[in-house]
Protein backbone atom coordinates (compact mmCIF):
# COMPACT_ATOMS: atom_id res chain seq x y z
CA UNK A 1 0.00 0.00 0.00
CA UNK A 2 1.59 3.12 -0.97
CA UNK A 3 0.29 7.05 -0.70
CA UNK A 4 -3.28 5.53 0.05
CA UNK A 5 -5.34 7.29 2.84
CA UNK A 6 -7.84 5.01 5.03
CA UNK A 7 -9.83 7.69 6.93
CA UNK A 8 -12.78 6.73 9.60
CA UNK A 9 -12.88 2.94 9.83
CA UNK A 10 -12.44 0.14 12.43
CA UNK A 11 -9.71 -2.32 11.85
CA UNK A 12 -10.06 -5.25 14.09
CA UNK A 13 -7.91 -7.94 14.51
CA UNK A 14 -5.71 -8.82 11.03
CA UNK A 15 -2.62 -9.77 11.27
CA UNK A 16 -0.65 -7.70 8.36
CA UNK A 17 3.12 -9.65 8.46
CA UNK A 18 6.07 -8.52 6.84
CA UNK A 19 5.24 -6.37 3.79
CA UNK A 20 5.91 -2.29 3.76
CA UNK A 21 3.43 0.26 3.92
CA UNK A 22 4.83 3.63 2.48
CA UNK A 23 3.00 6.93 2.99
CA UNK A 24 -0.32 5.59 4.49
CA UNK A 25 -2.24 8.02 6.52
CA UNK A 26 -4.69 6.84 8.45
CA UNK A 27 -6.98 9.72 9.81
CA UNK A 28 -9.33 9.51 12.94
CA UNK A 29 -9.26 5.04 12.43
CA UNK A 30 -9.74 2.66 15.20
CA UNK A 31 -7.26 0.12 15.20
CA UNK A 32 -8.39 -2.72 17.97
CA UNK A 33 -6.50 -5.35 19.26
CA UNK A 34 -4.15 -5.48 15.56
CA UNK A 35 -1.34 -7.80 15.48
CA UNK A 36 1.75 -6.39 13.34
CA UNK A 37 4.67 -8.30 12.79
CA UNK A 38 7.68 -7.76 11.01
CA UNK A 39 6.10 -4.74 9.82
CA UNK A 40 8.19 -1.89 8.14
CA UNK A 41 6.05 1.78 8.22
CA UNK A 42 7.69 4.65 6.02
CA UNK A 43 6.41 8.11 6.00
CA UNK A 44 3.35 6.39 8.06
CA UNK A 45 1.47 9.32 9.79
CA UNK A 46 -1.57 8.28 12.93
CA UNK A 47 -4.08 11.00 13.40
CA UNK A 48 -6.48 11.54 16.35
CA UNK A 49 -6.48 7.71 16.52
CA UNK A 50 -6.95 5.22 19.09
CA UNK A 51 -5.14 2.11 19.42
CA UNK A 52 -6.34 -0.85 22.02
CA UNK A 53 -4.39 -3.75 22.52
CA UNK A 54 -1.97 -2.94 19.88
CA UNK A 55 1.03 -5.83 19.44
CA UNK A 56 3.91 -4.73 17.39
CA UNK A 57 6.70 -7.21 16.88
CA UNK A 58 10.02 -6.92 15.28
CA UNK A 59 8.50 -3.56 13.77
CA UNK A 60 10.55 -0.82 12.37
CA UNK A 61 8.74 2.35 12.33
CA UNK A 62 10.64 4.88 10.13
CA UNK A 63 9.45 8.78 9.73
CA UNK A 64 6.34 8.24 12.19
CA UNK A 65 3.98 10.96 12.86
CA UNK A 66 1.66 11.00 15.87
CA UNK A 67 -1.29 13.47 15.98
CA UNK A 68 -4.04 13.27 19.04
CA UNK A 69 -3.42 9.04 19.48
CA UNK A 70 -4.28 7.22 22.25
CA UNK A 71 -2.25 4.26 23.10
CA UNK A 72 -3.14 1.53 25.84
CA UNK A 73 -0.75 -1.77 25.83
CA UNK A 74 1.49 -0.78 22.77
CA UNK A 75 4.83 -1.72 22.65
CA UNK A 76 7.58 -1.51 19.97
CA UNK A 77 10.60 -3.48 21.55
CA UNK A 78 10.92 -7.28 19.75
CA UNK A 79 10.05 -10.32 19.74
CA UNK A 80 10.14 -10.44 23.73
CA UNK A 81 8.26 -7.82 24.15
CA UNK A 82 5.34 -8.87 26.71
CA UNK A 83 5.33 -11.09 29.45
CA UNK A 84 2.53 -12.68 31.85
CA UNK A 85 1.39 -11.14 35.18
CA UNK A 86 -0.42 -12.82 37.97
CA UNK A 87 -2.32 -10.71 40.57
CA UNK A 88 -3.40 -12.69 43.76
CA UNK A 89 -3.90 -12.73 47.90
CA UNK A 90 -2.27 -15.19 50.32
CA UNK A 91 -4.41 -16.20 53.25
CA UNK A 92 -7.11 -14.32 54.22
CA UNK A 93 -6.19 -10.84 51.93
CA UNK A 94 -5.00 -9.54 55.09
CA UNK A 95 -1.59 -8.26 53.75
CA UNK A 96 -2.93 -7.12 50.21
CA UNK A 97 -1.77 -7.07 46.84
CA UNK A 98 0.83 -9.72 45.70
CA UNK A 99 2.32 -10.38 41.86
CA UNK A 100 3.84 -12.70 39.93
CA UNK A 101 5.19 -13.36 36.60
CA UNK A 102 5.97 -15.74 34.13
CA UNK A 103 7.62 -16.10 30.62
CA UNK A 104 5.10 -18.64 29.13
CA UNK A 105 2.46 -18.70 31.52
CA UNK A 106 3.14 -21.84 32.88
CA UNK A 107 5.88 -21.36 35.27
CA UNK A 108 5.39 -18.47 37.53
CA UNK A 109 7.53 -16.51 39.85
CA UNK A 110 6.89 -14.20 42.75
CA UNK A 111 7.65 -10.46 42.91
CA UNK A 112 9.09 -8.11 45.59
CA UNK A 113 9.90 -11.72 47.66
CA UNK A 114 6.34 -13.08 47.80
CA UNK A 115 5.38 -9.77 50.06
CA UNK A 116 2.69 -7.52 49.24
CA UNK A 117 2.67 -4.76 47.01
CA UNK A 118 -0.19 -2.95 48.50
CA UNK A 119 -1.84 -3.15 51.56
CA UNK A 120 -5.91 -3.21 51.93
CA UNK A 121 -7.24 -0.16 53.39
CA UNK A 122 -11.17 0.16 51.62
CA UNK A 123 -13.88 -1.12 54.05
CA UNK A 124 -14.82 -1.83 57.04
CA UNK A 125 -12.76 -4.91 57.18
CA UNK A 126 -10.02 -4.31 54.91
CA UNK A 127 -9.03 -7.28 53.09
CA UNK A 128 -7.93 -7.22 49.68
CA UNK A 129 -9.07 -10.66 48.68
CA UNK A 130 -9.52 -11.67 44.77
CA UNK A 131 -7.29 -8.90 43.13
CA UNK A 132 -8.21 -8.16 39.88
CA UNK A 133 -6.31 -6.08 37.06
CA UNK A 134 -6.74 -5.10 33.96
CA UNK A 135 -5.07 -2.92 31.77
CA UNK A 136 -7.79 0.00 30.78
CA UNK A 137 -8.11 1.91 27.26
CA UNK A 138 -6.28 5.01 29.32
CA UNK A 139 -3.17 3.01 29.82
CA UNK A 140 -3.29 2.47 33.43
CA UNK A 141 -3.81 -0.60 35.71
CA UNK A 142 -7.05 -0.61 36.92
CA UNK A 143 -7.82 -3.09 39.98
CA UNK A 144 -11.12 -4.05 42.04
CA UNK A 145 -11.20 -6.48 45.14
CA UNK A 146 -13.65 -8.32 47.85
CA UNK A 147 -13.47 -6.05 50.65
CA UNK A 148 -14.75 -8.19 53.19
CA UNK A 149 -16.74 -11.74 53.89
CA UNK A 150 -19.93 -9.43 54.43
CA UNK A 151 -19.83 -6.22 53.33
CA UNK A 152 -21.89 -4.17 50.15
CA UNK A 153 -19.40 -2.68 48.24
CA UNK A 154 -15.82 -3.67 46.59
CA UNK A 155 -12.26 -1.76 46.86
CA UNK A 156 -11.09 -0.08 43.63
CA UNK A 157 -7.69 1.18 43.15
CA UNK A 158 -5.41 2.14 39.74
CA UNK A 159 -1.87 2.60 38.37
CA UNK A 160 0.55 3.23 36.18
CA UNK A 161 3.65 1.01 37.12
CA UNK A 162 1.65 -1.83 39.57
CA UNK A 163 3.77 -0.66 42.14
CA UNK A 164 2.26 3.03 42.79
CA UNK A 165 -1.22 3.14 43.32
CA UNK A 166 -3.80 5.65 44.01
CA UNK A 167 -6.00 6.60 46.92
CA UNK A 168 -8.02 3.33 48.05
CA UNK A 169 -12.24 3.71 46.90
CA UNK A 170 -14.74 2.09 48.16
CA UNK A 171 -17.68 1.41 45.68
CA UNK A 172 -21.06 0.75 47.02
CA UNK A 173 -22.47 -1.19 44.51
CA UNK A 174 -24.89 -3.07 46.02
CA UNK A 175 -25.76 -0.65 49.30
CA UNK A 176 -29.00 0.12 47.51
CA UNK A 177 -30.16 -3.55 48.40
CA UNK A 178 -31.36 -3.54 52.03
CA UNK A 179 -31.26 -7.71 52.29
CA UNK A 180 -27.77 -7.88 50.39
CA UNK A 181 -25.43 -9.88 52.47
CA UNK A 182 -22.26 -9.53 50.51
CA UNK A 183 -20.16 -8.40 47.20
CA UNK A 184 -17.81 -11.29 46.11
CA UNK A 185 -15.00 -11.59 43.78
CA UNK A 186 -15.64 -8.29 41.51
CA UNK A 187 -13.94 -8.71 38.01
CA UNK A 188 -13.23 -5.67 35.36
CA UNK A 189 -13.93 -6.22 31.50
CA UNK A 190 -13.28 -3.11 28.99
CA UNK A 191 -15.81 -2.82 26.67
CA UNK A 192 -13.84 -1.32 24.10
CA UNK A 193 -16.55 -0.84 21.61
CA UNK A 194 -18.40 1.26 24.04
CA UNK A 195 -15.48 2.81 25.51
CA UNK A 196 -15.92 1.77 29.27
CA UNK A 197 -15.98 -1.01 31.90
CA UNK A 198 -17.96 -2.94 33.30
CA UNK A 199 -17.70 -3.97 36.84
CA UNK A 200 -18.89 -7.52 37.72
CA UNK A 201 -19.40 -9.77 41.20
CA UNK A 202 -21.67 -12.38 43.05
CA UNK A 203 -23.63 -11.30 45.60
CA UNK A 204 -26.58 -12.76 47.85
CA UNK A 205 -30.34 -11.55 47.97
CA UNK A 206 -32.11 -13.36 50.44
CA UNK A 207 -35.48 -14.73 49.18
CA UNK A 208 -34.28 -13.47 45.57
CA UNK A 209 -34.15 -16.84 43.93
CA UNK A 210 -36.02 -18.98 46.12
CA UNK A 211 -35.41 -22.34 43.72
CA UNK A 212 -31.81 -22.64 44.83
CA UNK A 213 -32.05 -20.75 48.32
CA UNK A 214 -30.93 -24.35 50.45
CA UNK A 215 -27.88 -25.38 48.25
CA UNK A 216 -25.25 -23.60 50.36
CA UNK A 217 -24.12 -23.22 54.25
CA UNK A 218 -25.66 -20.30 55.60
CA UNK A 219 -28.30 -19.78 52.73
CA UNK A 220 -25.74 -18.12 50.55
CA UNK A 221 -27.19 -18.06 47.07
CA UNK A 222 -25.66 -15.98 44.54
CA UNK A 223 -26.24 -15.13 41.44
CA UNK A 224 -23.69 -12.14 39.40
CA UNK A 225 -24.53 -8.83 38.66
CA UNK A 226 -22.67 -5.38 36.92
CA UNK A 227 -22.28 -1.98 36.65
CA UNK A 228 -20.64 0.18 34.13
CA UNK A 229 -18.66 3.33 34.12
CA UNK A 230 -16.28 5.27 32.56
CA UNK A 231 -14.34 7.30 35.17
CA UNK A 232 -15.07 5.11 38.28
CA UNK A 233 -15.88 8.67 39.41
CA UNK A 234 -20.15 7.86 38.27
CA UNK A 235 -21.50 4.82 37.85
CA UNK A 236 -24.89 2.95 36.14
CA UNK A 237 -27.19 1.48 38.18
CA UNK A 238 -27.05 -2.36 39.39
CA UNK A 239 -28.31 -4.49 37.45
CA UNK A 240 -28.32 -8.67 36.82
CA UNK A 241 -26.08 -10.09 34.84
CA UNK A 242 -26.30 -14.17 34.80
CA UNK A 243 -28.55 -16.67 36.55
CA UNK A 244 -27.84 -19.85 35.73
CA UNK A 245 -30.14 -21.21 37.39
CA UNK A 246 -27.77 -22.39 39.96
CA UNK A 247 -26.07 -20.17 43.05
CA UNK A 248 -22.97 -19.05 41.47
CA UNK A 249 -19.97 -16.95 42.15
CA UNK A 250 -16.90 -16.23 40.34
CA UNK A 251 -17.52 -15.17 37.12
CA UNK A 252 -14.98 -13.89 34.39
CA UNK A 253 -15.16 -12.61 31.00
CA UNK A 254 -12.94 -12.66 27.90
CA UNK A 255 -13.95 -11.99 24.05
CA UNK A 256 -13.00 -14.50 21.43
CA UNK A 257 -13.14 -12.85 17.69
CA UNK A 258 -17.24 -11.49 17.88
CA UNK A 259 -18.23 -12.98 20.73
CA UNK A 260 -18.34 -14.04 24.43
CA UNK A 261 -17.52 -16.59 26.85
CA UNK A 262 -18.37 -16.78 30.66
CA UNK A 263 -16.48 -19.07 32.60
CA UNK A 264 -18.00 -19.19 36.32
CA UNK A 265 -18.16 -21.28 39.27
CA UNK A 266 -21.17 -23.12 40.41
CA UNK A 267 -21.03 -22.73 44.07
CA UNK A 268 -23.91 -26.07 44.80
CA UNK A 269 -23.05 -27.60 48.24
CA UNK A 270 -26.63 -29.37 48.38
CA UNK A 271 -28.19 -31.96 47.72
CA UNK A 272 -25.36 -32.82 45.59
CA UNK A 273 -21.83 -31.26 45.66
CA UNK A 274 -21.06 -29.38 42.54
CA UNK A 275 -18.37 -26.69 43.00
CA UNK A 276 -16.97 -26.49 39.70
CA UNK A 277 -16.44 -24.31 36.99
CA UNK A 278 -18.78 -23.88 33.70
CA UNK A 279 -19.01 -21.74 30.58
CA UNK A 280 -21.06 -19.94 28.91
CA UNK A 281 -21.91 -17.73 25.32
CA UNK A 282 -23.13 -14.56 24.80
CA UNK A 283 -22.79 -11.57 21.93
CA UNK A 284 -22.71 -9.24 24.42
CA UNK A 285 -21.02 -8.83 27.37
CA UNK A 286 -24.11 -7.64 29.77
CA UNK A 287 -26.54 -9.43 28.52
CA UNK A 288 -27.72 -12.33 26.25
CA UNK A 289 -25.78 -15.05 28.48
CA UNK A 290 -27.32 -18.51 27.23
CA UNK A 291 -27.49 -21.86 29.09
CA UNK A 292 -24.38 -22.78 30.96
CA UNK A 293 -22.68 -25.57 29.95
CA UNK A 294 -21.99 -29.18 32.39
CA UNK A 295 -18.71 -28.59 33.89
CA UNK A 296 -15.74 -28.20 32.55
CA UNK A 297 -13.38 -29.45 35.85
CA UNK A 298 -13.54 -31.53 38.90
CA UNK A 299 -14.94 -29.74 42.11
CA UNK A 300 -13.58 -27.90 44.86
CA UNK A 301 -12.00 -25.28 42.53
CA UNK A 302 -12.95 -21.56 42.36
CA UNK A 303 -11.58 -18.49 41.35
CA UNK A 304 -11.64 -18.82 37.34
CA UNK A 305 -9.20 -16.57 35.45
CA UNK A 306 -8.70 -16.48 31.73
CA UNK A 307 -5.49 -15.62 29.33
CA UNK A 308 -4.87 -17.27 25.40
CA UNK A 309 -1.83 -18.79 25.13
CA UNK A 310 0.08 -19.79 21.61
CA UNK A 311 -3.79 -20.07 20.22
CA UNK A 312 -5.10 -21.93 22.92
CA UNK A 313 -6.89 -20.45 26.11
CA UNK A 314 -6.11 -21.66 29.69
CA UNK A 315 -8.13 -20.80 32.33
CA UNK A 316 -6.38 -21.08 35.96
CA UNK A 317 -7.75 -21.81 39.33
CA UNK A 318 -7.71 -21.94 42.77
CA UNK A 319 -7.94 -26.06 44.29
CA UNK A 320 -8.61 -24.25 47.47
CA UNK A 321 -8.82 -27.49 49.70
CA UNK A 322 -5.15 -28.56 48.61
CA UNK A 323 -4.30 -24.83 48.75
CA UNK A 324 -2.51 -25.16 45.20
CA UNK A 325 -3.44 -23.90 41.70
CA UNK A 326 -4.69 -25.45 38.88
CA UNK A 327 -5.58 -24.88 34.76
CA UNK A 328 -7.09 -26.34 32.01
CA UNK A 329 -6.76 -25.94 28.15
CA UNK A 330 -8.61 -25.56 25.06
CA UNK A 331 -8.53 -24.52 21.24
CA UNK A 332 -12.24 -24.72 20.71
CA UNK A 333 -14.05 -23.95 24.42
CA UNK A 334 -15.71 -27.20 24.28
CA UNK A 335 -13.01 -29.98 25.16
CA UNK A 336 -10.56 -29.11 27.64
CA UNK A 337 -7.42 -30.71 29.27
CA UNK A 338 -6.35 -30.46 32.98
CA UNK A 339 -2.87 -29.60 32.49
CA UNK A 340 -2.35 -29.02 36.39
CA UNK A 341 0.52 -31.19 36.33
CA UNK A 342 2.45 -28.39 33.99
CA UNK A 343 2.24 -25.03 36.07
CA UNK A 344 4.04 -24.11 39.15
CA UNK A 345 3.06 -20.76 41.11
CA UNK A 346 4.43 -19.03 44.27
CA UNK A 347 3.47 -20.61 47.55
CA UNK A 348 -0.15 -19.98 49.37
CA UNK A 349 -0.98 -18.17 45.52
CA UNK A 350 -4.90 -17.69 46.37
CA UNK A 351 -7.72 -16.75 43.32
CA UNK A 352 -6.24 -14.05 41.15
CA UNK A 353 -6.17 -12.19 37.73
CA UNK A 354 -3.73 -13.24 34.86
CA UNK A 355 -2.95 -10.30 32.47
CA UNK A 356 -0.35 -9.14 30.29
CA UNK A 357 2.18 -6.43 30.35
CA UNK A 358 5.04 -5.05 28.48
CA UNK A 359 8.49 -6.11 29.74
CA UNK A 360 9.65 -2.60 30.78
CA UNK A 361 6.54 -2.64 33.06
CA UNK A 362 8.18 -6.20 34.72
CA UNK A 363 11.91 -4.41 34.31
CA UNK A 364 10.64 -1.41 36.47
CA UNK A 365 9.26 -3.27 39.24
CA UNK A 366 12.12 -5.10 39.36
CA UNK A 367 14.12 -1.89 39.73
CA UNK A 368 11.67 -0.40 42.31
CA UNK A 369 12.00 -3.45 44.97
CA UNK A 370 15.51 -3.95 44.36
CA UNK A 371 15.27 -7.67 42.83
CA UNK A 372 17.70 -8.80 40.73
CA UNK A 373 17.64 -9.50 36.82
CA UNK A 374 15.68 -12.45 35.09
Amino acid sequence: MTGSELSGPELTGPEPTGPGLTGLNLTGSKLNAYKLTGLKLTGFKLNAHKLTGLKLTGLIVVVLALGGLALATMSCSGSGDEVYMFSFFRGNGEDGLHLAWSEDGYRWEALNGNRSFLKPEAGRDRLMRDPCIIRGGDGLFHMVWTVSWEEKGIGYARSADLVNWSGQKYIPVMEHELEARNCWAPELFFDEERDRYIIYWSTTIPGRFPETDSTEKRDWNHRIYYVTTKDFESFSETRLLYDPGFNCIDAVIARDDGSYFMVLKDETLFPEVCKDLHIAFSKSPTEGWGKASGPITGHWVEGPTIMRIDGKWIVYFDRYREKKMGAITSGDLENWTDISDSISFPPGTRHGTAFRVNREVLDNIRKITSESPY
